[in-house]
């Protein structure tokens, strides 16, 4: 890496000669030069640096033979090459020296890129570029406490955000959580402490899901161009990802079976042989209408083209063309609340989960690790799907107590008949509702 990031030539304002500002052992070296700001001096304090630099970084600069007047020289001499270090105080130890933030996250973003989507590792630089870099770049990672990453927070609380007026938590918790990582890695490696310990990620409301009802789906379906038709089909009842979706080839199309193998994505303008997380390379079964789709496209596709969704030119459909020359205005068309493309995704997990069908089986069908994010997410819209809120316990009560409820009209209301029976009884009922659902 050509020059440390920390390591600049500055002016003095109030002199107009510049001065030399670095890192060097943990300690923050302002040098004084008599040269005017000039580009040819410039030029001259610049070599110099990247001189120092690059000593710095091997282990072999001297403070004292660079600047012998200055009076950091003592301070440093036994840190000299060939010298030994000076015997320390008792029961004190020697400040740890350690990389700058700068130079540690470029290595700690080059081991990790391997599992690393290409999307993904220029989201991850975007974020350091955009705010750790300019926060954190030129400390040292053992300088870091844990006062500066609260402050840090704070700051970015207070930045705008792209579509409201502050950056929202998630944001932040995502910024944080790269900061996070990073620090964590140098404290195992460099022995400094855990800046992270005892701060928590700030609470953030549920993602903002909105799921299309059957009645929009089949608008949308019978009104959207025709040559989108079998696409807007496919992405409602598949529950793929926009780059999932956009990047379907017809080689991971199994018409024979019933299934879409999701091993590839369609991102940034390129393909990438890789999704999103382990559980995103899954297969997928045809419900009817997507298989009929499907039939479709393979009975009209270009032989050459080797996407299922394709552009007249062979390419892959771009996701901001369609939403904002296709999507979009339908919607306004159609007078539904605009949404992105992306809850046709949600659509998918809302009917099936209102349909009855295993919530485990749904969250592998959408590329879940669990089911976590269904009941946390999606379950808060079943009951406005099915219409059927409380009707289960109140057929399994009503079947568990028949007896006594006969005097009872026919819609009893469950919690009140919850609230008539003894604890055992509630412990039987729950231990019967058990048995019932296995």
């Amino acid at each position: 890496m050509a020059g440390w990031p920390m390591a600049k030539v500055r002016v003095r304002p109030e002199a107009g000669t510049l001065y030399l500002d670095f890192f060097y052992r943990g300690v923050r070296c302002r040098e004084q030069t008599a040269l005017p700001d000039t580009a040819e001096n410039r030029r001259r304090v610049q070599a110099l640096m990247n001189r120092i630099s690059k000593e710095i970084r091997q282990g072999l600069f001297d403070y004292a033979a660079t600047f012998p007047e200055s009076p950091r020289a003592a301070r440093f001499a036994d840190a000299a090459p060939g010298r030994s270090p000076i015997a320390t105080t008792p029961g004190t130890q020697p400040p740890a020296e350690t990389p700058t933030f700068a130079e540690f996250s470029v290595t700690w973003r080059k081991e990790m890129a391997p599992q690393w989507r290409r999307q993904h590792r220029e989201s991850v630089d975007a974020t350091f570029d955009a705010h750790l870099l300019a926060e954190f770049g030129d400390r040292p990672i053992g300088s870091i406490s844990k006062a500066d990453v609260l402050t840090f927070r704070a700051k970015l609380a207070e930045l705008p955000g792209r579509s409201s007026a502050r950056l929202t938590s998630t944001t932040i918790n995502r910024i944080m959580g790269l900061l996070r990582q990073c620090l964590t890695e140098a404290s195992e490696r460099f022995g400094t402490a855990d800046v992270f310990k005892g701060i928590k990620r700030l609470k953030g409301r549920r993602p903002d899901v909105k799921p299309f009802s059957l009645e929009e789906v089949e608008r949308i379906r019978t009104s959207i161009r025709p040559d989108y038709r079998d696409y807007v089909t496919c992405r409602f009842f598949t529950g793929m990802r926009t780059g999932e979706i956009n990047g379907l080839k017809w080689k991971y199309v199994d018409l024979d079976n019933g299934l879409i193998q999701v091993r590839e994505v369609f991102s940034a303008g390129e393909s990438e042989a890789d999704a999103k997380t382990e559980t995103s390379i899954r297969d997928i079964p045809m419900l009817p209408p997507v298989r009929e789709a499907l039939l479709r496209l393979w009975q009209a596709r270009d032989p050459e083209c080797e996407y299922v969704f394709a552009t007249r030119g062979g390419y892959p459909i771009d996701a901001h063309n369609f939403a904002n020359r296709v999507w979009y205005p339908l919607l306004r068309y159609l007078d539904i609340e605009r949404r992105r493309p992306y809850q046709t995704r949600h659509t998918t997990a809302t009917l099936m989960l209102a349909s009855g069908e295993n919530p485990e089986w749904i969250a592998r069908l959408m590329g879940h690790a669990n089911t976590q994010m269904l009941f946390t997410v999606y379950s808060r819209y079943v009951p406005n799907l099915t219409r059927n809120d409380g009707q289960a316990i109140t057929g399994l009560l009503n079947s568990r107590y028949q007896t006594s409820t006969a005097a009872e009209p026919e819609s009893t209301d469950a919690m009140a008949l919850l609230g008539k029976l003894s604890p055992k009884e509630l412990q039987e009922l729950i231990q019967l509702s058990r048995r019932n659902a296995q």
